[in-house]
């Protein structure tokens, strides 16, 4: 007595969580690369800033070459890998940390580049950043197409139009983080703790942050 074998399940019939290296599982790794490279990227240029790190950021004579051209290069080269070598899924999971690294090197100077303008400590770029990675977290943690249901659409219409407003408020200048923080770096004062109230000692100070990050605070 012959049984037959069970089908062949193919594994694009496979739901997204279930696949060998399906989209939940690329955003994960993209999700991961992202947030270290940003908090990487931040870390080094505000000890940078104030002197605690030395200053090693290229430049090009006298030219100083911000992260996010190299952010802009890995893309590039990701696009370029994708679209041209069509690899297999192990070079797709290498390719979405590149992926990450590169988004987060690129949007942690989204207020540089939005408004053109060499100011690296921009509220603008970390909304950016906080907006990116809520949106892959959203990728990550929502069911397929498939399986949504009627509370899941409302839930996806009402993140939408918060998302929308919110992008609608990155564009208007926002300077509070300038007019606070850089005068405590500029003076070499410790920033108060939370409720505390800010010394004399830094009133008559410029509001405006150094050039770029690459521009050490003096001490």
């Amino acid at each position: 007595m012959t049984t037959d074998a069970p089908p062949e399940v193919e594994p694009n019939d496979l739901p997204p969580e279930e696949q060998p290296m399906g989209p939940i599982r690329l955003a994960r790794r993209v999700f991961v690369a992202f947030i270290l490279t940003f908090a990487i990227a931040r870390s080094m240029a505000l000890l940078m800033a104030v002197g605690f790190m030395h200053d090693f950021y290229f430049r090009f004579g006298q030219t100083h070459v911000h992260h996010l051209n190299y952010g802009i290069f890995i893309l590039s080269g990701v696009g370029a890998y994708l679209i041209f070598l069509r690899p297999d899924s192990r070079g797709i999971a290498r390719a979405a940390v590149l992926y990450g690294v590169g988004l987060a090197l690129t949007f942690d100077e989204f207020g540089m580049w939005l408004h053109l303008d060499d100011v690296y400590w921009q509220r603008a770029s970390f909304d950016a950043m906080v907006l990116i990675a809520a949106i892959l977290g959203l990728i990550i943690a929502a069911p397929t197409a498939r399986r949504f249901r009627l509370r899941h659409w409302v839930w996806t219409f009402a993140v939408t139009v918060a998302i929308v407003f919110f992008g609608m408020l990155l564009m208007q200048p926002f300077q509070r983080i300038h007019q606070r923080l850089v005068p405590f770096l500029r003076s070499g004062v410790r920033v108060p703790a939370a409720g505390s109230s800010f010394p004399d000692s830094t009133r008559g100070l410029p509001d405006q942050p150094p050039a770029g990050p690459s521009q050490r605070i003096n001490r």
